[in-house]
């Protein structure tokens, strides 16, 4: 059976953070084994764009800096890195880091934050769709991964963790492009498991002290857990991460794809819960993303008119202009294309929206929201 650590951690004083995290990190046994030709390790952590800790968007710095005296503690040169939404260059990639906390973790345990914004190709023959796939090149120089996901629910994919953090290895903008390519989500949760049976991490671990439902993985509400989550295996932990969060975990896209191409089942009898801190997993029922929902006419009308309803009726952004600071941000991480600025301000042709979200997810200003039809509320239902 697989191992899924859940520790109790009820804020983000550092020394209770540190004691879960530790504790946490002590069931890996690569963290102390793996034999070192570089000596360095990445911790890929969450930071999607400029959010301070507070926001519960980005991996909080009082974990990071946890696991980075874990990793230093074992003899390895830590580097803290992330390709965060929009574009991929050295000041905005400070910005964020900055904004994060993350100067701070560095400043306060002398590990490295990446600032090579270049990208290597890669092959990936056992891939599903992504046979070869640009990364950030940082991913190539280490001999160690451990990801730090937080706790988040997803308009796109209703859940954020493990598996879906690791999208930050594709850099900047060429994110844009394969969410353009692969935009459903069945064929996104594939690209997902490519990138994650790629990057193999040595260990995954959620920041789940604060989380986030509703709306996420940027504008939603933030929701205290008090929990830090981590395993060997992103799909178990996964597993267990939707549901705690109140969710069927197979109703997510990517536990589906683990267990279609035989990496998990996605059942929670497969996995055994450790840590000592409870002894069975908590349900925490989460508010979900108003733009995803199981369909209640699946199965009774033809395929065709159920994909027809789908586009018609599917939840599209809406841009609030008054609350816009006309940054521009939602038109360079268009993957389709389709929004341009007139007098300051976005404007989207939403007949041609694919419905990924990804401007909703890198508003600065929360200006844009999930507009859903009445219709598709009663047809696919919305449950809170």
């Amino acid at each position: 059976m697989e191992k899924v650590i859940i520790k109790k951690c009820s804020s983000y004083n550092y020394q209770e953070v540190e004691r879960a995290v530790f504790s946490s990190m002590e069931y890996c046994p690569a963290l102390k084994e793996k034999e070192k030709k570089t000596g360095k390790a990445l911790l890929k952590v969450n930071l999607l764009k400029k959010n301070v800790p507070e926001d519960a968007v980005t991996t909080h710095p009082a974990v990071v800096e946890a696991a980075v005296r874990y990793l230093q503690n074992q003899g390895w040169k830590v580097i803290i890195g992330d390709s965060p939404g929009g574009p991929f260059y050295k000041k905005r990639l400070y910005e964020i880091y900055r904004a994060s906390g993350m100067v701070k973790v560095a400043e306060a345990t002398g590990c490295e934050l990446n600032y090579d914004v270049s990208s290597v190709e890669v092959k990936n023959e056992k891939a599903a769709k992504l046979k070869t796939m640009e990364i950030i090149r940082v991913v190539t120089k280490v001999d160690l991964i451990v990801s730090i996901a937080k706790f988040k629910t997803h308009c796109m994919m209703l859940y954020t963790g493990g598996v879906k953090n690791l999208f930050g290895v594709i850099p900047g903008l060429t994110k844009a492009k394969y969410h353009f390519k692969m935009h459903t989500t069945e064929n996104f949760a594939d690209h997902l498991i490519d990138i994650c049976e790629y990057v193999r991490p040595d260990f995954s671990l959620i920041d789940a002290i604060e989380g986030m439902e509703g709306n996420g993985p940027s504008s939603g509400t933030k929701r205290h857990v008090g929990l830090l989550l981590a395993a060997e295996n992103p799909y178990a932990l996964d597993t267990v991460g939707t549901y705690i969060m109140g969710m069927d975990p197979l109703s997510v896209p990517t536990v589906q794809a683990a267990r279609r191409r035989g990496l998990f089942n996605g059942e929670l009898h497969s996995v055994k819960i450790v840590g000592n801190d409870v002894e069975t997993v908590p349900v925490i029922p989460f508010k979900q993303p108003g733009s995803i929902k199981k369909s209640l006419i699946s199965g009774i009308v033809p395929r065709k008119v159920e994909s027809f309803f789908i586009k018609s009726l599917r939840p599209k952004p809406i841009f609030y202009h008054e609350k816009c600071i006309s940054c521009g941000d939602c038109l360079r991480g268009c993957p389709a294309r389709i929004i341009a600025m007139k007098n300051e301000k976005p404007v989207a042709d939403l007949d041609n929206c694919i419905s990924c979200f990804c401007c909703h997810e890198l508003c600065p200003a929360k200006a844009i929201d999930i507009k859903v039809h009445w219709l598709y509320k009663i047809l696919f239902g919305r449950k809170r």
